[in-house]
């Protein structure tokens, strides 16, 4: 039914507070569950946060109740005042079809078959698009959500449901009538386990097809057809195919349609342009297949690095899920610095701001409402536009705890629907950039050395023209040769391959870091950690194992209790726990309960099918040892009659959280823990017997002060985190004359009453070292990284850590955050290179750090686990986020996860970050010496010919180009690090990619291969004794035999040259001038399979190749000549290496100085010459130029026409809807009283940033 505009609604508020105290019904629904492994008590879920809540709706109802009694007067007058008396928000003069109109973009998400929910999913997207309390007045409110989506804002979904068999109909789900339901009428559906993957399988089916699951669709894979034709598609390639078409075509013409000499066999001239053609589209697949495997190998790891694992509450219990497996209707719990993965409404929660610049714009922390109180107000007709409880997908959670119900997932998520016009972004590495930068001089140099071989054979041809007997099929033929020629030079040229072993090295490496606890997130990082020259680590998670345990305390200023541990005080008087904590009063144990339970966010939870407490360590901690001496029941029951005022989340920067909850005489109590140091100084109170019957306090004398801070000191130097718990009692909240938060009237400000504290004890935290982290420690220090402790915990306790992993050295310096942010610039750099461990640092402390030595010219690492840690992980070079303690925040920030949150993983990811930089160095100086040799040989030989033939073919040179290229790559880019890559200093952020001693292996390898081919080129007839066999041939045979013996040469040149090739690559699997090259060659079992196929791809073409490739069979003398001409290679590189850099280096810059004032003149005048060239090109091409943009300004103008005329359409087309009296819906929806018309303010939607999937880099053909 419709809502009229008084009655119904004063009936509905009456029903709200009939006998069924709303109140309670608000507060109950709002409990959130206790946590698995608890039991239920007579059938209701115990509470573990229960009452946190409920302070802020019960003002509210009684102020609704307050605003009924007031609003029923003013009827009676006529309702004169009500203009006055309520307030508006935007949309508020709408009505439900109005409210929940389709978008003419969004017409088919309001469209759904056999839908056994109230609402589709374009209906639950009208309430942020934008943010729209009309729309939700429309669906019903929290409550009508709640019945539409078939879910319990109490228990969550239930983990049984698999299809929904009832239907219920919008107009069912948003009456307020049905608004009034006792908690005993929801069914909670026990379950002692976590929810496994298996049963998600089977879970959930309608909502699936319903609302989808919290998956965006992977970006659209290419097609291995489109790799193929990326890879074909390319200037080089295309023209070699031409000039290969055509050079088959004038050998099947010269073949079939010229007369036959009788004296000469069949024309096979056509062969060659056949072969390039195969050679051709055989470096298309490989280079196809490759990239298609680098597609599959990215896409896996972006699935890997977008899961993660979300609290979410299912059958009443509160379990962790895949973020994959949120569903609509699931109830989620939200604490500060988590990333919201799905829209929804809040349902309840404490203090909850939110960050929405990346999915609204918004650049201020959005302060949130609970969704039953704006659903008050609304109906109250008190509801204004700065009422928020809508919580957006993407944000993120600045500070408070609360649990919301998820709205929308997946591709019909505000931040879904961003992210899926995101997906094409693409990632290019630093390293990339460079090689590709080096990939086009390279390019031009070959380039240059193709025309310039090109127009000398030119010129000869056109030179013996005069003087040609053959016939034109012919001549054009030996012109093609030519030009094939010159473009194969070009492609052996472009080394296309540095881009490609750049992608197999990162994707090898980053697959090989998720297997060793390291899930790289960009790229770029896998590449800079190998460069890295300091470290600054967290201390607890990191270099500890985060299992925390109290170990010793302080009760009140006198009591000390320990286990097991030497504080080095004979005198002093050390209790057991046992003996310590029976001694308390009751009024003591209850007061240290609260202390340690209500001023806490951690919960019971299970992990492995265990009960256990989930939450921050150190919380987990106190409450282990509670419920150990203090007898500590589930957590939920004690936090149950418990009311909470308000609440102080841990705030990094005062060291501290706190809570302040309301007693049973009606005064309240501020419950604070902390930092033991900066809570002792604002301490002035202690308890006068902590046996006693009363909780009588005393002012905390000078002696206790310093009696309390000396076990402090002695518990910091046994390496324990120490906590302070302190009270105070108030006798109203907020008390008077303190400053009220703007915001909120009812919350006093911390900083005000947060002082004159009553104290209470001290409890020290053991936590730990990990296994093997000094080993760790002590093998980035021999690497050249120096590792840096950054931490919250006190200078004693820092500085006992930092020995124990040796990370404090005798000449190591110590300092705490407060004075280092105070120093000048110029001081902290005097400072840092001695600074090993910053203690009481904040998290901009960190990023200050960071930030300095950065300008020091290092390259800085940081790990990071809280939401403050955001900027420092952005500053850094790289950024290693927790993986299990760490924040959403942190993971997005971060540039690598470490999923074991250990030191040791980030030496992993140091060597492996040092082999991929040292892959591409390998397979660049592999490359480059075959480009120098393969390039100098083809254009002598040919240039010395007198056929203008090079000694090696097209198809040769392909194969050659193959083998470089593609196999080369693969093989060298897979060599996993060894311990030893660690022995060596970092390389320094400007070092040249190409080294003196890759130069001395380059140069020397190229000298060794051209004078060996060249030897066999020029003398090889002699040495061989060609010349003699053919001489004792009758003279009609000499000219075949010549040719004969020309072929077997020329085939023993190209086998001696890719055998080479085979040698020199196993040379390049060392970058240092060390000799065994065979180190770990046998665990690369890429390397072995590639050089395999190499060598019988090699035998291959030698045996079958034929006319194809222009060789002959050669026999087995001829065999061992070429692999005896080739095996000193490795040799020759024992002698290279012998030579020492120094040398090396002292000789290149003489050459380099030599070459420079030899070219700088040719230069020059080349300059000079083609200037002219280069002016009258432009000339003719400006025309042209022009034309094309304006063709194109034209087409996107009349684009940008066609755009705003459909704008305006749609435009004109609401304007007339909402003039005109809207449609029948088929689900009428009952909508709250409407109130008179005010001004409406206008919300915007912008994406200002997002996070990108990881994608491959993008290889293409390189070319001049």
């Amino acid at each position: 039914m419709q809502l009229q505009q008084a009655e119904p609604s004063n009936i509905d508020l009456e029903d709200h507070t009939s006998s069924a105290s709303p109140t309670e019904q608000f507060r109950h629904s709002l409990q959130v569950p206790r946590s698995p492994g608890a039991k239920s008590l007579a059938g209701d879920t115990l509470r573990s946060r229960a009452d946190s809540f409920n302070s802020t709706a019960t003002s509210s109802r009684s102020r609704a109740n307050s605003f009924n009694s007031r609003a029923e007067t003013t009827r009676s007058r006529g309702n004169s005042d009500l203009t006055t008396l309520r307030s508006r928000f935007e949309g508020d003069d709408l009505s439900t079809d109005e409210a929940l109109r389709p978008d003419k973009t969004s017409e088919q998400d309001f469209v759904v078959e056999n839908n056994p929910f109230a609402f589709s999913p374009g209906q639950l997207n009208k309430t942020l698009n934008p943010k729209s309390l009309a729309a939700y007045r429309a669906l019903g409110g929290i409550y009508g959500l709640e019945r539409g989506l078939r879910t319990d804002l109490v228990a969550g979904l239930s983990v049984d449901e698999t299809s929904t068999a009832e239907k219920i109909d919008f107009e069912e789900a948003t009456n307020p009538a049905n608004s009034k339901k006792s908690l005993d009428t929801r069914r909670i559906i026990a379950h002692d386990g976590l929810v496994t993957e298996h049963e998600v399988e089977g879970q959930f089916q309608d909502r699936k097809r319903i609302y989808k699951d919290n998956r965006l669709p992977a970006k659209k894979a290419v097609s291995i057809w489109k790799l193929f034709w990326n890879a074909y598609n390319d200037r080089v390639l295309l023209i070699l195919t031409a000039a290969a078409v055509i050079s088959l075509v004038l050998g099947v013409y010269e073949a079939v349609g010229q007369p036959k000499d009788p004296n000469q066999g069949q024309s096979l001239d056509w062969v060659e342009g056949l072969a390039i053609m195969v050679a051709i589209v055989i470096v298309v697949l490989v280079t196809g297949l490759n990239d298609y495997r680098r597609e599959k190998q990215f896409s896996a790891l972006n699935a890997r690095k977008d899961d993660r694992q979300v609290k979410a509450i299912r059958s009443g219990k509160s379990v962790m899920i895949s973020v994959f497996d949120v569903m609509v209707g699931d109830v989620l719990h939200l604490e500060s610095g988590d990333s919201i993965p799905a829209d929804g409404i809040l349902i309840a929660g404490h203090g909850i701001r939110c960050d929405e610049s990346s999915a609204t714009g918004e650049s201020d922390a959005m302060k949130k409402t609970a969704g039953a109180e704006v659903w008050e107000r609304i109906v109250e007709g008190t509801a204004t536009s700065k009422l928020d409880p809508f919580i957006i997908s993407g944000s993120k959670v600045l500070e408070g705890v609360g649990t919301y119900l998820v709205t929308s997932v997946g591709v019909n998520s505000s931040f879904g629907k961003i992210m899926m016009g995101l997906q094409a972004e693409n990632e290019e590495t630093p390293l990339q950039v460079k090689l590709a930068r080096m990939a086009n001089w390279i390019g031009y140099l070959g380039t240059s050395a193709a025309g310039l071989l090109f127009f000398i054979l030119l010129f000869r041809f056109l030179a013996g023209l005069p003087g040609n007997t053959d016939s034109p099929t012919k001549r054009s033929h030996t012109f093609l040769d030519i030009l094939i020629v010159a473009i194969t030079i070009i492609v052996v040229a472009v080394p296309e391959g540095l881009p490609v072993a750049v992608t197999l090295a990162l994707s090898f490496a980053t697959k090989k870091m998720f297997k060793e606890n390291n899930l790289v997130r960009h790229l770029r990082a896998c590449e800079t950690m190998g460069n890295a020259t300091t470290i600054c680590s967290d201390k607890t998670g990191t270099l500890t194992q985060n299992q925390m345990t109290v170990v010793a305390g302080l009760l009140g200023t006198h009591t000390t209790f320990a286990r097991d541990l030497d504080l080095g005080d004979e005198d002093k008087t050390i209790l057991t726990f046992a003996t310590a904590f029976g001694r308390l009063s009751p009024d003591m144990r209850s007061l240290l309960l609260q202390s340690i339970a209500i001023n806490s966010t951690a919960f019971e939870g299970e992990e492995d099918g265990k009960a256990t407490y989930i939450g921050s360590k150190t919380e987990t901690a106190l409450l282990t040892m509670a419920k150990e001496v203090l007898g500590m029941g589930p957590v939920a029951e004690e936090r149950a009659g418990v009311e909470v005022v308000q609440l102080f989340p841990f705030d990094s920067d005062r060291k501290c959280m706190g809570v302040v909850i309301r007693l049973a005489n009606g005064n309240y109590r501020l419950l604070v823990k902390g930092a033991a140091e900066i809570m002792l100084k604002n301490a002035t109170q202690e308890l006068f017997d902590i046996s006693g019957e009363s909780l009588e306090s005393m002012e905390l004398t000078e002696e206790a002060r310093v009696r309390c801070s000396a076990n402090i000191e002695d518990f910091a130097t046994q390496s324990l985190r120490t906590i302070a718990l302190l009270f105070k009692d108030f006798q109203q909240w907020p008390p008077v004359g303190v400053e009220h938060l703007e915001e909120d009237r009812s919350a006093a400000k911390f900083e005000d009453v947060f002082g004159e504290m009553t104290f209470l004890g001290v409890v020290g935290i053991q936590d730990p070292l990990r296994d093997g982290v000094a080993l760790a420690v002590k093998r980035c220090q021999d690497a050249g990284v120096v590792v840096r402790m950054v931490t919250g915990d006190n200078i004693t306790t820092a500085s006992a850590i930092a020995k124990q992993c040796g990370i404090l050295t005798e000449k190591g310096r110590v300092m705490e955050g407060p004075k280092f942010r105070l120093l000048s610039d110029e001081d902290m750099d005097g400072i840092l290179p001695n600074l090993q461990v910053l203690a009481r640092s904040s998290p901009d402390d960190k990023r200050i750090l960071v930030a300095r030595l950065k300008h020091l010219g290092e390259t800085v690492a940081v790990t990071g686990d809280g939401t403050n840690d955001g900027p420092a992980l952005k500053t850094a070079d790289v950024g290693f986020s927790m993986g299990i303690a760490g924040t959403e925040v942190a993971k997005e920030a971060s540039a690598i996860i470490l999923m074991d949150d250990n030191f040791a993983s980030i030496v992993k990811a140091i060597m492996w970050g040092r082999s991929v930089n040292d892959a591409v160095s390998k397979f660049l100086q592999f490359q480059i010496t075959v480009n120098i040799t393969a390039v100098i040989l083809a254009f002598v030989s040919a240039v010395s010919s007198k056929e203008m033939h090079s000694v090696l073919s097209a198809v040769q040179l392909l194969w050659v180009n193959l083998i470089m290229d593609t196999f080369a790559a693969l093989a060298l880019a897979t060599d996993a690090p060894t311990e030893k890559i660690l022995d060596r200093k970092p390389t320094p952020k400007r070092a040249p990619l190409i080294t003196t001693n890759m130069w001395k292996m380059i140069i020397g390898q190229a000298i060794y291969q051209l004078l060996v081919t060249f030897v066999l080129y020029f003398a090889g007839y002699d040495i061989l004794g060609y010349d003699t066999k053919c001489s004792q041939i009758d003279g009609a045979l000499v000219s075949q035999c010549t040719d004969t013996m020309h072929t077997e040469l020329n085939t023993m040149v190209f086998n001696t040259f890719v055998w080479m090739q085979i040698f020199n690559e196993f040379n390049n699997r060392r970058l240092d001038n060390k000799l065994n090259i065979f180190e770990g060659v046998l665990r690369n079992y890429f390397f072995i399979g590639i050089n395999c196929i190499m060598v019988a791809g090699q035998i291959m073409i030698i045996f079958v190749g034929g006319k194809a490739f222009q060789i002959k069979r050669i026999d087995g003398t001829q065999w061992a000549v070429c692999i005896l001409c080739a095996l000193p290679c490795l040799l020759w590189a024992v002698v290279l290496r012998c030579i020492p850099d120094v040398y090396a280096k002292k000789l290149f810059d003489a050459v380099g100085k030599v070459w420079y004032a030899i070219a700088r003149p040719v230069l020059a005048v080349l300059a000079v010459v083609f200037k002219p060239v280069g002016r009258a090109w432009t000339a003719v091409t400006a025309p042209t130029k022009r034309f094309s943009r304006r063709v194109a300004s034209k087409v996107s103008r009349k684009k940008a026409a066609e755009g705003k005329a459909a704008n305006n359409e749609g435009i004109t087309a609401d304007v007339e809807a909402a003039s005109n009296p809207p449609l029948e819906m088929n689900t009428p929806v009952a909508a709250p009283p409407k109130t008179p018309p005010q001004h409406q303010h206008r919300h915007t939607h912008t994406a200002s940033s997002a996070e990108f999937p990881l994608q491959p880099p993008p290889i293409t053909l390189t070319t001049a």
